[in-house]
C-alpha cells in the first residue's frame, strides 16, 4: 500500500486523483496496475482498478481472477466495484473508505449484495489514516486553486 501511496503522489500532482491500483496472482506477482487517468485521457473509464484489470486481463489472457488480489488506495466506485464482481476478483484490499461514492461498504455493498453472484474477500481500511490524508489534502488544495483562478 506504501508503494501505492507514493505512485498516487505523482499522479495527483499530474491533476488526477490520487488513486492507484495494482493486481497480485496467487504468487504475490504484480500482473496489473493502473492510476487515475480521467483528465490525461479525457476517459470517464480511467479509473485505476479498471486500467489494473485490463492490464492483468492482457497478460494473463483471461478475464476470470478468483485468484487474484486487487490492492487500491481507494475504495472502489460503484463502477469499479461492478468490474471487479464480473471479473471474479477473489479479494480487494483498500485503504482509504469513500462515504459518498464507495461500493464495497462505503454508501453501499456490492460485495455482499443479493445481487451479486460472486463473493469477493474485502479488507478495509489499509493505512487508512495516510490515504485518507492525501486525498483530502489534494481536493483542499484542487479547491484552493480553483478560488484562487
Amino acid at each position: 500500500m506504501a508503494r501505492l501511496i507514493t505512485r498516487a503522489e505523482r499522479v495527483g500532482a499530474d491533476g488526477e486523483v490520487p488513486v492507484s491500483a495494482l493486481i497480485l496472482d496467487s504468487n504475490g506477482h504484480c500482473i496489473g496496475h493502473g492510476s487515475n487517468r480521467r483528465e490525461s485521457q479525457r476517459d470517464p473509464l480511467g479509473h485505476a482498478e479498471l486500467i489494473a484489470l485490463r492490464q492483468a486481463a492482457w497478460i494473463r489472457n483471461d478475464w476470470r481472477f478468483n485468484d487474484c488480489t486487487l490492492i487500491v488506495t481507494l475504495e472502489p466506485c460503484p463502477m469499479c466495484a461492478g468490474a471487479l464482481i464480473q471479473a471474479r476478483m477473489g479479494q480487494v484490499i483498500y485503504g482509504a473508505s469513500d462515504p459518498k461514492r464507495g461500493a464495497f461498504g462505503g454508501t453501499l455493498d456490492l460485495a455482499n449484495h443479493k445481487s451479486s453472484h460472486h463473493h469477493i474477500v474485502i479488507k478495509s481500511g489499509v493505512m487508512k489514516d495516510i490515504a485518507s490524508k492525501q486525498l483530502q489534502e489534494w481536493f483542499m488544495q484542487r479547491r484552493q486553486y480553483s478560488r484562487e483562478n
